[in-house]
């Protein structure tokens, strides 16, 4: 058996250790660029969206942190809401239309 730098065997350090996540809670539980991902929307989107109190969120220290099953309800509503009938048409950018009158 090889031994280390300080004289002793050192066993090779395990990825799956017990202080990591589960990988069902890892999968489960979105990061920002990986939500963006998901959504196919600009990681500066979700921050918008966060800024507006509009996309459910949860702190984890300084990071944003995001549960799968909790955005697809979520995104379910929105795809809802948009689509009734009582909704406003979608705005447009750029230029008012000219009238053709002048004074």
């Amino acid at each position: 058996m090889p031994k280390g730098k300080r004289g002793t065997a050192e066993p090779k350090a395990d990825t799956a250790t017990a202080s990591s996540q589960p990988s069902s809670v890892a999968e489960a539980t979105l990061t920002i660029p990986e939500l963006a991902e998901y959504l196919r929307v600009h990681p500066t989107t979700i921050y918008r969206l966060l800024r507006a109190g509009r996309i459910p969120g949860f702190r984890t220290g300084n990071l944003w942190r995001f549960d799968r099953a909790v955005i697809d309800r979520w995104a379910e509503q929105q795809t809802a809401s948009s689509h009734s009938e009582g909704s406003p048409p979608p705005r447009r950018k750029g230029r008012k239309a000219r009238t053709s009158e002048r004074t």
